[in-house]
């Protein structure tokens, strides 16, 4: 049986959006998933499940936490095999920039045009850049830097329904779960 990744979007952000992963792990598995597992409370959960249209599977994912959150819950899906390959070009990226402050890592719901994906790379500078591949897009954050600005390109708002890891996470479930 298939086993996937998913990561949840706008969970334990403020009074009104809470999440807990032993919550996450029940509504999952209430919605018939099996060998369920979470990671950290920030909306990362592997499971298992006949269904193979990712489509499918999010749409299950998101209709079960509304029902128990009472708020929406986007959710992007990854087989084992994408989330390792995301790992690893995530390790290479990072490898060939040695002086990066901070790597981190959108996961997008959908692949981007290539136009999108043209406006993105110009907004490089020398607080970074930003590398799209597939539903993966990588900011690779410079000494130009600001800390606490997880945004300094101002290119988040072109990547669609996403949602982002730091390096470690991404690195971390890959080598966990993959």
């Amino acid at each position: 049986m298939p086993t996937y990744v998913a990561f949840l979007r706008a969970i334990n952000l403020g009074p009104n959006r809470k999440f807990p992963k032993d919550d996450i792990r029940r509504v999952v598995e209430d919605a018939g998933f099996t060998d369920v597992e979470t990671h950290i409370n920030t909306g990362n959960v592997r499971f298992t499940t006949p269904m193979r249209s990712r489509a499918r599977i999010e749409q299950t994912l998101e209709d079960a936490f509304a029902a128990d959150r009472g708020f929406d819950v986007p959710v992007i899906v990854f087989t084992t095999a994408e989330l390792k390959a995301i790992a690893a070009e995530a390790a290479a990226l990072s490898e060939a920039r040695p002086a990066l402050e901070r790597h981190y890592v959108y996961l997008l719901k959908e692949e981007l045009p290539a136009a999108t994906v043209a406006r993105i790379a110009q907004r490089a500078s020398d607080a970074g850049e930003i590398v799209v591949s597939g539903r993966a897009a990588h900011a690779l954050l410079g000494p130009g830097y600001q800390a606490g600005n997880v945004d300094p390109l101002g290119a988040a708002k072109l990547l669609g329904v996403s949602t982002n890891r730091n390096l470690n996470v991404i690195t971390t479930l890959a080598g966990k779960w993959c």
